[in-house]
Order: C-alpha cells, then sequence, then structure tokens
C-alpha cells in the first residue's frame, strides 16, 4: 500500500474538500484527486461519497481511517528521531488569526519568516470570523476564545488593550465626552450583532446602549475606516488606532477592555518542524510587541 495515496486519503478526510485537502499538502487538487483514485482501485471500492458541501467517507473510508492515524503517528515518530537534514523548516503552514491582528502584526511578521527560510510557505487567514481548527482550515489558529475540545495544543499568547475613539475634527465639533452620560450625544461605529462570531467582541453593554449606529460592519478595519471617516465612536484595538493621528481616545480610563489571543493546533503535528518553527516565531514575535498590544494609559 502506497503511503503517498494514505495520507492523501487522510488529508481529503480532515478537511472534506479536495481544495481544502490540497492546501494543506501543498499541492493541486487534481493530484490529491488522482491519489484518491489509484487508493480506491487498491481498495475496490470508493471511499468518498460527493456531496454538495465536498466530500463524505463511505463505511469503508471509515473503517480504513483509524489505520491510516495510525501509520502517520508511526511516521511521525520515526521523523522525530531522524537526524534533521540542516536545511532548515520546509512545506506550507497555514495560520488563521483574526483580522486585524493577522493584517498589522501576523502578515509582515511571517512575511519575514519565509524570506529567512526559503523552503517555508505561509498562508495566513486573516479573517473577520473564527477559523476552524476542527475543520482542519489551518495548522495554527490564534483566537479569542481558548478551544475546549479535541486533542489540541493550547497557549497563551497574549493579553491586548482595546480604547473608545473618536476622529479628532468629529469630536471637536460634538459634545464634549467627560464622563459615561455625555456618550448619548453620540453615534457609534461597532459590529453587526447577529454575525458576531465570539461574545469576546461585544465592548458595548459594559459601557454604554448606544441610541443608534451609524455604521456597523463584520470588519475592524472597515470599522476603523468609518471612524476615521468621522461616522462616530468605537471600539478598536490600540495597536490598530494609537498609530493613527486622525484618532484620539474617549474615557480612557474608563473605556479600556482587554482581551486575550490564544493560540492553538491539532497535537498530532507538534512534532513536525514546519509547525515547531512557526509555533515558536509567533510566540518570540508577541512577546517582543508587548507595549503594542498592551500600551500605557497615555498612549
Amino acid at each position: 500500500m502506497d503511503w503517498n495515496h494514505l495520507r492523501h486519503f487522510l488529508q481529503l478526510a480532515r478537511a472534506g474538500t479536495l481544495v481544502g485537502a490540497a492546501r494543506h499538502l501543498g499541492v493541486d487538487h487534481t493530484t490529491v484527486a488522482r491519489h484518491i483514485q489509484a487508493l480506491e482501485k487498491q481498495m475496490g471500492a470508493a471511499l468518498f461519497a460527493r456531496e454538495a458541501g465536498g466530500q463524505r467517507l463511505t463505511e469503508l473510508g471509515r473503517q480504513l481511517l483509524p489505520a491510516v492515524e495510525a501509520m502517520e503517528a508511526a511516521v511521525l515518530g520515526v521523523e522525530r528521531i531522524a537526524p534533521s537534514s540542516g536545511s532548515g523548516p520546509a512545506g506550507l503552514v497555514r495560520v488563521g488569526a483574526t483580522e486585524g491582528f493577522g493584517t498589522l502584526i501576523l502578515a509582515p511578521q511571517l512575511a519575514r519568516l519565509t524570506q529567512h527560510h526559503p523552503q517555508l510557505s505561509i498562508d495566513l487567514l486573516a479573517l473577520p470570523r473564527m477559523v476552524q481548527l476542527s475543520r482542519r482550515e489551518a495548522d495554527i489558529v490564534i483566537s479569542l476564545e481558548r478551544p475546549r475540545r479535541g486533542p489540541v495544543i493550547v497557549t497563551k499568547l497574549a493579553d491586548y488593550v482595546l480604547h473608545l475613539y473618536g476622529q479628532r475634527e468629529y469630536l471637536a465639533r460634538r459634545p464634549l465626552v467627560t464622563q459615561r452620560e455625555d456618550l448619548r450625544h453620540h453615534a457609534f461605529v461597532s459590529y453587526v450583532d447577529d454575525l458576531l462570531f465570539t461574545k469576546e467582541l461585544q465592548f458595548l453593554d459594559a459601557l454604554h446602549q448606544p441610541e443608534r449606529f451609524a455604521f456597523r460592519s463584520t470588519s475592524i478595519t472597515a470599522q476603523h475606516e468609518a471612524v476615521r471617516a468621522g461616522a462616530g465612536l468605537a471600539v478598536l484595538p490600540a495597536f490598530l488606532a494609537d498609530r493613527d493621528p486622525l484618532l484620539m481616545r474617549v474615557l480612557p480610563e474608563e473605556a479600556r477592555f482587554t482581551r486575550t489571543f490564544w493560540m492553538s493546533m491539532p497535537a498530532e503535528c507538534k512534532h513536525l518542524a514546519r509547525i515547531q518553527a512557526v509555533w515558536g516565531f509567533l510566540r518570540e514575535i508577541v512577546k517582543e510587541r508587548q507595549t503594542l498590544l498592551q500600551p500605557a494609559t497615555s498612549p
């Protein structure tokens, strides 16, 4: 039995789609399909049933899966004890992160990492939603909620601070804000409530119930742009808003929020050299940027 066929089978079983498996393996989706067809010919029956949402394991596929997972564990064990080639980490690593953090903090640093390791490739999913580790959407996920289920490795990456911000010209022409009650005179920018992907992004409930929202978006960068345009006030990450000279903090002592970034990966991937390299690198760059993520009370 060809292990190359089997590892393509394993990734398709985990990803659920040819495209998802191909991205994880760093190949074209037609390559995955070709290996699956070859394996099904050897097995004498179909291993997947095609559905609208992707590929579903057949009964034979479900019976085969535990045996292939055991083979994968054995291969990883051999890789752990094999001497290093000294060529550095190689292959594709997909990192999922929240939109603002992924775009502003991670993107330039991960690009630098690939320059240092030419054989390493990075897919960065900087999205305004939760990237699902359980669905194999990424190899490493940085989220606002700590994963509670599944065989995953989890570490606290960092705390970060958010404040209430407004555009300077907007604030100059609107009633002065010296206490929470003054916020009733202002419009607000925020997330779309029914599309909020985590309760960790609910801020205004603890601060002020706005009479109206001037602008709402699923995107934190879109909210930032709306505040810059003078649409109203918004709670934004300090690492995003403090660097913007058009914005200033409002009620900096009271309107201050702290949230946590958690980093996780599948337990079975912890011994892969490329995953270890990116995991360790992310911890280091975030550690170096603590003052950016948790700035002083006065920016």
